[in-house]
């Protein structure tokens, strides 16, 4: 038996590794064209957002964070200080009230000067069935990821067209083109949020102005804790605190970052992160059927509301709901747990 591999094929690789080593390349020498940026992250204080400003400090840029905690912000203003040895602005701001941003953004700028890259990072997440789910749930999400995004955006535009030059990057969700069951708030708000992101790019760009649109999967950032519960509080803890822990649903948040800085320097239009969330995109492009019956069968899966709510009740943030896992559940979310430690307190 001839297993002599076909010259065609060695050529093949050959091309495919010189054309991954060239990019891989290309990218490094961009991450230095960093230095001296002036850098904007909403949602800074936690998770992802912290990761990013380390990051960008650590190439060099001027780094701007907001969040709505001060506590929150200073807590992680001295983790990035000493992470990547760098001066930190951090501006307290609920990006849904858009006075507060107006006056967040002329602070950065007076500071700074005007910003080079803006990134819409801030979030919120609730996890329920329909039937736990008020108006009030589905206005948080539109007021925070919608909202939230557009009031930044139309704050740096002037300064940005007036340059001609800029970069806008929107940190959305695989949430943004697959509704999840029992996150619907949240995808409605993504997918608004994706329409945005995706109509500025096209009119935006003759401006000289990038928009990157980022859609990650589940991360372990530990923003369970954060999350806000309602239903069979504690089943639906459980389940999306595991399906973000586990390392072949997740992208760790390190990984993350990384990807979506190469796209920032880059300037790419749409990245999605994670290969499950590229999967699952795959699919409900091209297969909506099969999309909607996998998905029926996760709802069918997850916890049903509970029939004894007489009444409303309040949500349950997931740092509330942790205490009563089994040794088990622990073990099995380690990962979750310990991101949870790196990037949530």
């Amino acid at each position: 038996m001839n297993t002599r591999r076909h010259p065609w094929a060695t050529y093949g690789l050959a091309i495919a590794g010189s054309y991954y080593a060239v990019r891989a390349l290309r990218t490094a020498f961009r991450l230095q064209s960093l230095r001296g940026k002036i850098v904007l992250i909403t949602g800074g204080s936690k998770g992802l957002g912290m990761i990013l400003a380390r990051d960008f400090a650590l190439k060099g840029a001027r780094v701007a964070i907001c969040a709505r905690s001060v506590d929150e912000l200073e807590k992680a203003r001295s983790w990035i200080h000493k992470e990547a040895a760098a001066a930190i602005l951090a501006v307290p701001c609920d990006v849904s009230q858009r006075d507060e941003v107006e006056r967040m953004i002329k602070h950065v700028q007076r500071v700074y000067g005007p910003i080079d890259i803006l990134i819409n990072n801030a979030g919120t997440i609730a996890v329920a069935p329909l039937e736990a789910t008020t108006v009030q749930d589905f206005e948080k999400a539109q007021n925070v990821m919608f909202w939230g995004m557009l009031y930044p955006i139309l704050a740096v535009l002037p300064t940005m067209r007036e340059k001609k030059s800029g970069q806008i990057v929107n940190i959305t969700s695989i949430g943004s083109m697959i509704s999840i069951p029992h996150m619907i708030p949240y995808s409605s708000a993504k997918f608004a949020a994706l329409g945005l992101s995706l109509g500025l790019c096209t009119e935006l760009k003759p401006s000289g102005i990038q928009v990157t649109t980022i859609l990650p999967g589940l991360m372990r950032t530990g923003s369970f804790i954060n999350a806000e519960f309602n239903g069979r509080k504690e089943a639906e803890y459980k389940w999306f605190s595991i399906a973000a822990s586990l390392p072949f649903l997740s992208i760790s948040a390190e990984r993350a970052a990384r990807k979506i800085m190469n796209a920032v320097v880059n300037r790419d239009s749409l990245r999605i992160l994670g290969l499950p969330a590229q999967i699952a995109a795959t699919i409900q492009a091209n297969f909506p059927r099969l999309a909607v019956q996998g998905l029926s069968l996760i709802n069918k899966l997850l916890p049903k509301a509970d029939s004894r709510m007489q009444s409303y009740e309040a949500p349950t943030a997931g740092r509330n709901l942790k205490a009563s896992e089994p040794v088990s559940l622990r073990v099995l979310k380690g990962l979750g747990h310990s991101a949870v430690q790196s990037y949530q307190t």
